[in-house]
């Protein structure tokens, strides 16, 4: 009986945890505002805030004056009681953010992924996550929980990262990882943790279906369905590298997927050479194009129909409300957007709502707090059990 709705201290942590929900979702109320909303009675109501105030979940944040009458005391949730961190591990850079239980970032530390192998990267995140504690003025065990979003996907039965090419060194990472960081520690995909991202902060805000379709330096896609994240039966849902095109298999394609070796970055700065442009990146390919050189634009437009064809075959499968574009490649739709249209309108009657994210190069970052926040909430509401 002890794990039943009989049991007292369950059913003190099940109050606990519904004004909690409340005052995050709504800020602060009073207890009779609590005890309405939620169908509590205002003795429970004020038994379960003393024992959220002495444990510093809750707090006083002001008084209202019912003039004449009571003074009503108002109670808000104390966001900086618990804190979580963010980590998003790309090719190029690696960055980490510490925030509080609403998701304000209390510290951030960018660096390069200048890493050769999976040591050196669990030592460059490790450094980066304590330099970011420091700035939120805490110490890095005072983290109550970490989510990671890395490419490729986490097996945690072998506890290895698989499908991630992009990253240096076998596939070890994560334990290396765990070694380093000593907290409770999420390893998740990262294309999925900017849909999570999306999701919360983003265009994909108020959607219960979207895929987010990420093209930088590599091609991902994250799954929203029913408001949920799907990653399908072994985490390798939305892996649209893999989808075949028209181009002639070769040992990069079998790598890294036919999708990806042509429509990510590299495959851009492939074609742009084969145009004739002397151009180090996919940023210099778009920046010339915008400046109306016809090599580049035919480069970018080659690149939208090829995006176009992918984004037919996600609508096809998944019927999106929206299809969110992100990634250094994907967000330039004002030069993308006519050739993925054209291409679109070429293969058929689908037409996917198709819009750029408007967060930059922080989707993961922000998907990996927010995935943070739910299991720190998880975690705090366990240890209240007991």
């Amino acid at each position: 009986m002890r794990g039943g709705l009989g049991n007292p201290r369950l059913l003190r942590v099940l109050n606990e945890r519904r004004l909690l929900d409340q005052l995050h979702a709504n800020g602060p109320a009073s207890r009779a505002d609590l005890a309405k909303i939620t169908g509590l009675s205002k003795p429970t109501v004020s038994a379960a805030l003393a024992g959220l105030e002495e444990d510093g979940l809750v707090h006083l944040v002001g008084e209202v004056s019912g003039r004449p009458g009571p003074v009503t005391s108002l109670y808000d949730m104390n966001a900086a009681s618990t804190h979580v961190a963010g980590i998003d591990i790309g090719r190029d850079w690696i960055r980490v953010a510490v925030a509080d239980l609403r998701g304000a970032f209390a510290g951030r530390c960018d660096g390069r992924n200048t890493a050769r192998d999976s040591a050196e990267l669990a030592i460059l995140v490790d450094e980066l996550c304590r330099a970011a504690a420091r700035e939120a003025e805490l110490e890095w065990s005072a983290i109550a929980c970490a989510v990671v979003g890395s490419p490729g996907v986490y097996d945690p039965a072998q506890g290895r990262l698989d499908f991630a090419p992009n990253l240096p060194g076998p596939p070890d990472l994560a334990g290396r990882l765990r070694s380093a960081l000593e907290v409770e520690l999420i390893i998740e995909n990262d294309i999925n943790l900017a849909a999570v991202g999306e999701h919360t902060y983003g265009e994909g805000r108020g959607k219960s279906n979207f895929a987010l379709v990420s093209i930088g330096t590599g091609v991902g896609m994250g799954i929203v369905i029913n408001g949920e994240l799907y990653v399908g039966a072994r985490g390798a849902a939305g892996e649209v590298s893999y989808v075949p095109t028209d181009s002639p298999p070769t040992d990069d394609a079998l790598a890294h997927g036919a999708t990806e070796t042509v429509t990510a970055a590299p495959g851009v700065v492939r074609a742009a050479r084969a145009a004739g442009l002397d151009l180090e990146t996919a940023k210099a390919v778009f920046a010339v194009a915008a400046d109306g050189d016809p090599a580049a634009r035919s480069v970018v437009e080659a690149e939208g129909r090829r995006i176009g064809g992918l984004l037919v075959a996600v609508a096809a499968v998944l019927d999106p409300e929206v299809i969110v574009l992100s990634g250094g490649v994907g967000r330039n739709l004002d030069l993308l957007g006519a050739a993925i249209e054209d291409r679109i309108a070429e293969l058929g009657p689908l037409r996917p709502v198709v819009v750029a994210s408007a967060l930059g190069d922080s989707g993961v970052l922000l998907g990996a707090v927010a995935h943070a926040r739910t299991r720190a909430w998880d975690l705090i509401f366990d240890a209240r059990r007991g």
